[in-house]
């Protein structure tokens, strides 16, 4: 692959997700930029509540295709999973003798730990498509069947998966799918949802529209009933399950 470094500008508004890719190896140097970048991520109060699985394996990347059901899990070079983490420092402070609050029976615990791993989701996310290379995140692998994959990587307890992400070279450049305008996203001083559903209803039909018409395959899907169809699907979900099994009991 010929080596291209996007510019910011291109890195963060050209951004689409890519499911099919190429055979070819992502450069050592490469991984090691994306890896020193989800290392400097920013987290709450430098607590770093986050690790990544870095599935290489085939045999592995296949395993997980078949509890998660994303082809591209599979054909990716590298499928990053990314969790909570708070296994790091119960151990250290069981080694120095220090008492662990039970900062994992809290929400607070869960929301500190999934912002942390999704801002280093985030921060894999420019790297990689800075170097010109494709991403795809993968909610599905946090609820497919969490425990599975869980048991799968070897997670201990206080280690929740949050996200999947496949990276690899494109073998695919989709068209870029519309997004809100900036009225419906960007407040000032506070919200204001004055005129929003006129917004809305008029960008439901543009991604209809989208979708009818994009290279690929088509759809007749609007922006609401596709979102809340995935909303009916999720409220199946038992991640509160999931959570206690891993460590995280959650009561207030």
């Amino acid at each position: 692959m010929e080596k291209k470094i996007k510019s910011v500008d291109s890195t963060l508004l050209e951004r689409r997700s890519i499911r099919r890719y190429e055979r070819e190896v992502i450069p050592a140097e490469d991984m090691q930029f994306i890896y020193d970048a989800i290392r400097n991520t920013p987290t709450s109060y430098n607590g770093q509540q986050f690790c990544v699985i870095d599935v290489v394996s085939q045999e592995k990347k296949e395993a997980l295709y078949e509890i998660i059901g994303q082809k591209q899990i599979k054909t990716c070079n590298h499928f990053l999973v990314f969790c909570m983490d708070y296994n790091k420092i119960s151990k250290l402070a069981a080694a120095k003798g220090v008492e662990m609050p039970a900062f994992t029976d809290t929400m607070d615990c869960v929301t500190v730990g999934i912002i942390d791993a999704s801002l280093a989701m985030m921060s894999a996310m420019v790297a990689v498509e800075s170097r010109g290379l494709g991403t795809n995140a993968i909610g599905y692998a946090r609820t497919a069947d969490p425990m599975a994959v869980s048991r799968l990587l070897n997670l201990p307890k206080g280690v929740f998966v949050v996200c999947g992400l496949a990276i690899g070279v494109p073998r695919e450049m989709p068209d870029l799918k519309p997004k809100m305008p900036m009225s419906a996203i960007i407040h000032t001083d506070s919200y204001n949802g004055d005129g929003m559903v006129d917004v809305l209803g008029a960008y439901d039909e543009e991604i209809k529209q989208y979708n009818a018409t994009r290279a690929g395959a088509k759809t007749d899907n609007d922006w609401l009933e596709h979102i809340l169809g995935y909303y009916s699907e999720a409220c199946k979900y038992r991640l509160l399950e999931a959570l206690k099994e891993q460590g995280f009991d959650v009561k207030k």
